[in-house]
């Protein structure tokens, strides 16, 4: 069994669920933890028997953050390139879901904007509270929150400290669903259901497209589409898609 620093990693049926688990310190995530959560979303990226991951936290919080005190311990260096192991739900290939109650804050809310999707409780809170520390956010918060918020909603949070309520936060755009707490388990099953059905190839390949084209030109957009259709056409799921259609079936599915 593989040991990893303030989280869990279990496996059920295709789904893989990452928990943040530090008891007492509000599931903080301490700097050799994002390497190993990097590690660990590329792994899942590759295994084939995994179609959906989730991260959350123990608890009742998804975390209040990193660990503070070891920011000091950490070289400017190494500090200016955090934010390319936060990435990493954004950079695995599976779709990503981030089941989010209580505290979202700091390194925990930098998290859940690199996945693909985002449930939160009614009553979750989300911040980026850094600069109170001398600091600001520097794991990709203050450049996916302005651009999925807004730039004038991305001040007031990074710069004044807003707390995010669950209910801004889904007129934000930040999650796509604000459940009562006891639904939120149910609404998780429900959308690693729905994702179990698709094609891995064609979610895999969707997610790349939306990714990255989402700064480019709309032209560049459009040519990095078209050839990603193109590539799937090549492929057993397309063709099984096609056909489950015409013969009125449910499609079946192998990745391939």
């Amino acid at each position: 069994m593989t040991s990893y620093d303030g989280f869990r990693v279990e496996r059920a049926d295709k789904a893989a669920t990452i928990t943040l688990d530090v008891p007492g310190k509000m599931n903080r995530v301490a700097y050799a933890a994002r390497g190993q959560l990097a590690a660990v979303f590329e792994e899942l990226g590759a295994d084939e028997a995994v179609r959906i991951v989730v991260l959350t936290g123990a608890g009742g919080n998804f975390t209040g953050g990193g660990d503070i005190a070891g920011f000091l311990e950490v070289s400017p260096e190494d500090l200016s390139v955090l934010h390319h192991d936060v990435a990493a739900p954004e950079r695995c290939p599976k779709p990503v879901i981030a089941r989010i109650e209580g505290y979202c804050l700091g390194v925990g809310l930098e998290l859940a904007l690199a996945c693909d999707f985002r449930v939160a409780t009614e009553s979750a809170q989300l911040g980026l509270p850094e600069i109170g520390l001398g600091m600001i956010p520097g794991s990709g918060g203050t450049q996916r929150l302005a651009r999925l918020a807004g730039l004038g909603r991305a001040k007031d949070v990074v710069m004044r400290r807003k707390r995010i309520s669950a209910a801004d936060a889904l007129a934000w755009g930040l999650v796509s669903e604000v459940v009562p707490e006891a639904e939120l388990d149910r609404t998780i099953d429900t959308i690693i259901a729905e994702l179990s059905e698709l094609s891995p190839l064609a979610l895999a390949v969707a997610k790349r497209v939306l990714n990255e084209a989402y700064e480019g030109p709309l032209r560049d957009g459009l040519a990095l589409e078209g050839r990603a259709y193109g590539e799937l056409r090549t492929t057993h799921d397309f063709r099984e898609g096609v056909e489950a259609f015409v013969e009125k079936r449910a499609p079946n599915f192998e990745g391939r």
